[in-house]
């Protein structure tokens, strides 16, 4: 079996999903694991799917296919996880949203060389004063090199200058 990760995007509009998955099935293909979304009038995902080696150049040419859907798809094949050597770490963090937010946070974290393994983001109005709040959620890969405490005082300090209040623990 081959391994594949697929990225698509597309207008947002019922069936798309289940275009994708019968090309994949046409093709002898197994959905793996996948998350997806909808974002501004877009349907944008990313998924694993597993394909007999024999199978592998028709699955390619049927997904590209799909552009006559308006679905575009990138097609990477998918390689072996590493041996571990980091911890996953779960991140939430809410502040005032201001331009740059995620880039100071993200700069921090590779400087740090902590992998940033998923990240969602929204801002959302305050309760009380509705103003925009930032808030995201990360899973993180912590190297084993690098104390917990250390990634939690960095961000803490960085969270003194964004206004940002966040919670760092160990992922069991």
């Amino acid at each position: 079996m081959d391994h594949l990760v697929l990225t698509v995007i597309a207008p947002d509009k019922a069936g798309q999903v289940e275009r994708i998955a019968q090309c994949i099935a046409d093709h002898r293909g197994n959905w793996l694991e996948s998350s997806m979304s909808r974002m501004a009038g877009q349907f944008a995902g990313i998924l694993r799917v597993a394909v007999p080696a024999d199978h592998y150049e028709a699955l390619v040419q049927g997904l590209e296919g799909l552009t006559s859907h308006g679905i575009r798809v990138l097609i990477a094949q998918s390689g072996a996880d590493a041996a571990s050597s980091s911890k996953p770490i779960a991140m939430e963090l809410v502040g005032n949203d201001r331009p740059g937010i995620v880039r100071d946070i993200t700069r921090l974290l590779a400087e740090l060389k902590v992998n940033v393994e998923r990240f969602t983001t929204e801002v959302r109005p305050a309760p009380m004063s509705s103003e925009p709040l930032f808030h995201a959620n990360a899973l993180l890969a912590l190297p084993l090199d690098v104390p917990l405490d250390a990634l939690q005082q960095r961000l803490e300090s960085l969270a003194d200058d964004l206004m940002v209040e966040l919670e760092v623990r160990a992922q069991d």
